[in-house]
């Protein structure tokens, strides 16, 4: 029997060795990747499939379409798919499938924990066999055990990651965010807190042009943002030339493992990009590297003591001595909250102990604080691991937190200590680049009239 006879299933072991041949394949869909147009007319997507005699690296089939509807359309990595005559190349020394159009096609499957036996997406010139069911049962009962090893250091933790670099990155969805227009965002988490950017910004930068507390072009609903983890970086990913329609695998409360990511930073916040070439790979819910960040985040929140387990990791194994708060370490206070907490603390009115940095202030320039009258009104941006929020210093507040001091030179002095600033002799930033340093405040939020929440400094000294 020919090998590309329709009912002949070859084994993948068995595939790879028979290049040059049109053959049949059924298999777990491993990685798939996002459809994009070839420089022709055609439109393309790749599909890596595994089965029990070949799992490692997988199997991986070029399928070209006139349009992109044609494409397999994956509900979910982990799903089967059946290919008919498909040919056997090999590209760069590497042995891949490639779909043709005009005399190859598929038909996808539910994964392991399927029941239906008919495929929900099939090609135009697909032919259904009695045998397929069998195939699929057999590849089911398989996924059930099946356990793939890639290696705990293929991927990174987001606190490991670098921009303008690639990774991969096994994260949990916590929320997709559709917008105005084509905006599309995923919010992804692993427990873990991304490390403190630089900021390449001059102080003065703040009045027109001044840092963003997000990447969205609106701030998510407080509905939203309580059904975030409050300890751990949540990460911001965005898409690059992938219709909206395409991210429909990436779904909300679901552990995915993102191959390919490019990761950025803008005005100091991190984000990641899903290029053309970022793949979706496979993640059962026993899978070990889910796991082992679920342990380390577990971990985490039973460190002691108590006080610690909500501090950035980057700030351990204490902030800087840049301020000092009031209270003793055995008060209420005393445990340390981060910026997500107090974003979705249900108090109208409460007081919270945090560590931050402070990366912006406004007015920038201490002859406008208006001393020794008094503080009249300072407005410092916030960040830590999770969120950035604005905080204000008002009057006697403002005064304890400079220590009282009036001269312009003493309060700039400290100012440039807060915020991370180097200066020549003359008072002038000579470096765009900041890093400021992790230090502790006192913050007590309170709604105004609308009900909307503001936030002020107290209880803070600035000792620098």
């Amino acid at each position: 029997m020919p090998r590309g006879d329709l009912y002949n299933f070859l084994k993948i072991r068995d595939a790879v060795d028979s290049v040059g041949e049109k053959v049949n394949l059924i298999g777990v869909v491993l990685e798939c990747g996002f459809p994009r147009k070839t420089k022709g007319t055609d439109w393309f997507c790749s599909v890596r499939i595994i089965d029990e005699t070949h799992q490692d690296p997988g199997l991986p089939v070029n399928v070209f379409t006139q349009t992109r509807h044609q494409l397999p359309r994956i509900l979910s990595v982990g799903d089967i798919i059946q290919f008919q005559r498909v040919s056997m190349k090999i590209h760069d020394d590497k042995i891949n499938a490639v779909f043709y159009k005009k005399y190859s096609s598929f038909a996808i499957y539910e994964g392991r924990d399927g029941r239906n036996l008919v495929p929900y997406q099939t090609y135009e010139t697909f032919r259904e066999k009695d045998l397929d069911k069998n195939f699929v049962i057999d590849l089911r009962r398989w996924l059930q055990n099946f356990q793939f090893d890639e290696g705990a250091n293929y991927f990174s933790l987001i606190r490991e990651i670098n921009g303008g670099e690639s990774f991969n990155l096994v994260c949990k969805i916590i929320h997709i965010h559709e917008g105005a227009g084509n905006e599309w965002m995923a919010f992804v988490w692993d427990g873990t807190d991304a490390p403190p950017s630089n900021i390449l910004q001059k102080l003065e930068d703040e009045m027109h042009h001044p840092l963003p507390l997000h990447l969205e072009s609106l701030p998510l609903s407080r509905d939203t943002l309580c059904s975030f983890p409050s300890v751990g970086t949540v990460l911001r990913v965005v898409s690059q030339d992938i219709e909206n329609d395409n991210l429909r695998l990436l779904k909300t409360g679901e552990w995915v493992k993102l191959l390919n990511l490019l990761c950025e930073v803008h005005a100091g916040l991190w984000r990641c990009v899903l290029t053309a070439f970022t793949k979706l790979r496979y993640t059962p819910n026993e899978d070990r590297l889910k796991i082992e960040r679920q342990r380390l985040y577990d971990e985490r929140l039973s460190r002691s003591p108590q006080s610690l387990r909500r501090m950035p990791f980057w700030s351990l194994p204490w902030p800087s001595q840049v301020t000092e708060v009031d209270g003793d370490d055995d008060d209420d206070h005393a445990i340390f909250l981060t910026l997500m907490d107090v974003l979705t603390s249900s108090e109208v009115t409460a007081s919270f102990k945090c560590v931050v940095r402070v990366i912006a202030a406004f007015p920038w320039q201490a002859k406008d604080f208006c001393f020794p009258a008094g503080i009249d009104r300072i407005r410092l941006t916030l960040e830590d691991s999770t969120a950035r929020i604005h905080a204000f210093l008002y009057a006697e507040d403002g005064v304890k937190f400079f220590d009282g001091q009036s001269s312009v030179k003493a309060l700039e002095s400290k100012l440039n200590a807060l915020l991370g600033v180097i200066a020549d002799n003359d008072g002038e930033q000579n470096d765009t680049r900041r890093n400021p340093p992790w230090v502790q405040i006192c913050l007590k939020s309170q709604s105004d009239k609308s009900g909307s929440k503001h936030y002020r400094i107290f209880g803070t000294k600035l000792v620098a």
